[in-house]
C-alpha cells in the first residue's frame, strides 16, 4: 500500500464512517461531585462491612480493597496507555493505541468496521490463530486463505501468493498477519512484511503479536515501528503472554491516529474495567516491566537450553518446527518409518490429559502441523514432568 495513495475511508465500511458515538460521562469529567452518570455514590456493595459501634448501634465501614470502583473506568484508558508508549518509544502517542477485552475483541472490532457481511473477505495465512476465523465466521465475512509456506517447519509467508489474491480480489478489507504465529512460534522476516505493505493492495495489514516479546533480540523486534510509516499497518499485542495476565482481558491495538479514533467511536463506552487497567498499570510500571523481561528470560532458557533439546532426545519425535519465537514449541512425533503421524500425536495427547494430569494440545489438523503437539513452555519442574511423561509414552511405542 504505497503511503500516499491510503485511504483509510476507502477501507471503513460507510456507516462506520458515518456514526456518531455514543458520548459517556467520563468523555467530558472525572472530578469533582460525580452526579452526572448515575452511579452508586455510596459505592460497590462487597466492600462495605456491617459492624457493631461502641453504642451498640451498627456502623458502616468501607474495606481497604479499592475506592473506585462504584466509578466508571477511563474510557480510553489514557494512563494505561501512557505506561505502553513507555514500553514501546516507537508508539507516537496514546492516540496510536486502542485498548480492548483482549485481543479478540480488537480482532472482532477490526472485522466490524471494514467489513460489509455478505460481502467483504478478510485474508488468513494457515496455520494460524483461529479466531480469526471465527469472528469472520460471527460477522458474515468470507475468509480468503494463503497458506504459509511450511516446507521444512519453514512457517514463513508466501508473498506473491498473498499480494496475488489481495490485489486481485476487491472484497479483501483485511490481511491478517501473525508474527511469532500461533501455532507456527515463527517471526516471520522484515523484508516479507515490508513487501506486502508497499504492494497495491489498499486495505488493512494486521500484525498479531501476542508473543512479541518472546523472541530474541537478533532474530527480530515488534513491527511497531512501522507504523508512522504505514498508515495501513495495525498492530495488536496482549497483556496475556509476556505479562502473564490472562485474566484481566486487556488486548492492545497500535495503528494511525484516524483508524484508532473511528474504532474507539465504534467500541463499547467503558469496554475496559477498571479492574484491568488498574493492574495493566501496576505491570506496566518500571518494576513491572523488569519483572516480565526477567520471566521472558527464563522462558527462553528453558525453551531452547532444555525443552528443545530433550525433545529431540526423545522416540517417535522428529522435528521442533518453527522458528521458536514464541513460550511454546511445536513438537512432530513419527512412525518408525519416520512419517509424521497424527495417530500417536493423538494417543498420546489423550494418555496424558485423561490419565496423566498432563495437558498440552494437539495440532495435527493444523495445515503444515501434521503429528504436532503444541507444547507451552513451563517451570522448570512442569518441563521435567513433560520430558519425563513423553519418554514413558513414547518408549512403548513400537
Amino acid at each position: 500500500m504505497p503511503v500516499s495513495s491510503f485511504d483509510l475511508k476507502r477501507v471503513l465500511r460507510p456507516n462506520i464512517l458515518k456514526l456518531e458515538p455514543y458520548r459517556c460521562a467520563r468523555d467530558d469529567y472525572s472530578e469533582g461531585i460525580l452526579l452526572d452518570a448515575n452511579e452508586n455514590s455510596y459505592g460497590p456493595a462487597y466492600q462495605v462491612e456491617i459492624s457493631e459501634g461502641a453504642d451498640g448501634r451498627e456502623e458502616l465501614r468501607a474495606s481497604s480493597c479499592s475506592d473506585s470502583l462504584h466509578r466508571y473506568p477511563d474510557p480510553l484508558g489514557r494512563e494505561v496507555k501512557q505506561r505502553i508508549l513507555k514500553l514501546r518509544p516507537s508508539i507516537p502517542s496514546t492516540d496510536n493505541v486502542f485498548l480492548g477485552v483482549g485481543s479478540d475483541e480488537v480482532i472482532d472490532m477490526i472485522v466490524r468496521i471494514t467489513c460489509t457481511p455478505g460481502k467483504d473477505s478478510i485474508l488468513i495465512t494457515p496455520p494460524t490463530y483461529g479466531m480469526y476465523k471465527v469472528v469472520a465466521s460471527i460477522n458474515d465475512v468470507n475468509v480468503v486463505k494463503v497458506p504459509l509456506i511450511v516446507e521444512e517447519g519453514a512457517f514463513q509467508l508466501d508473498v506473491d501468493a498473498v499480494i496475488q489474491a489481495a490485489v486481485s480480489d476487491p472484497t479483501v478489507k483485511v490481511i491478517w498477519l501473525c508474527s511469532p504465529g500461533n501455532p507456527t512460534g515463527t517471526y516471520l522476516r522484515e523484508e516479507d512484511v515490508r513487501r506486502v505493505l508497499d504492494s497495491p493492495f489498499q486495505g488493512l495489514v494486521v500484525m498479531d503479536e501476542a508473543y512479541v516479546d518472546f523472541v530474541r533480540a537478533d532474530r527480530g523486534q515488534s513491527y511497531v515501528h512501522l507504523v508512522p510509516e504505514y498508515p495501513g499497518l495495525f498492530v495488536m499485542q496482549t497483556m496475556s503472554k509476556s505479562f502473564g495476565l490472562a485474566g484481566i482481558r486487556l488486548g492492545v491495538g497500535v495503528g494511525s491516529r484516524e483508524l484508532v479514533s473511528y474504532l474507539n467511536n465504534a467500541k463499547a463506552p467503558y469496554n475496559v474495567s477498571t479492574l484491568s487497567l488498574g493492574v495493566a498499570k501496576s505491570a506496566l510500571s518500571d518494576d513491572g516491566v523488569q519483572k516480565m523481561r526477567s520471566v521472558i528470560r527464563r522462558i527462553q532458557n528453558q525453551r531452547d537450553e532444555y525443552l528443545i533439546p530433550e525433545l529431540l532426545r526423545l522416540p517417535h519425535v522428529s522435528a521442533i518446527l518453527g522458528g521458536n519465537d514464541a513460550n511454546f514449541v511445536v513438537c512432530r512425533l513419527a512412525d518408525s518409518d519416520g512419517k509424521p503421524s497424527n495417530a500417536i500425536a493423538k494417543s498420546v495427547y489423550s494418555e496424558m490429559a485423561q490419565n496423566r494430569g498432563l495437558v498440552v494440545r494437539y495440532r495435527g489438523s493444523d495445515y503444515g502441523c501434521e503429528g504436532c503437539l503444541r507444547i507451552t513452555v513451563g517451570t522448570a519442574e512442569e518441563n521435567r514432568v513433560v520430558i519425563d511423561t513423553l519418554r514413558s509414552l513414547l518408549s512403548a511405542i513400537p
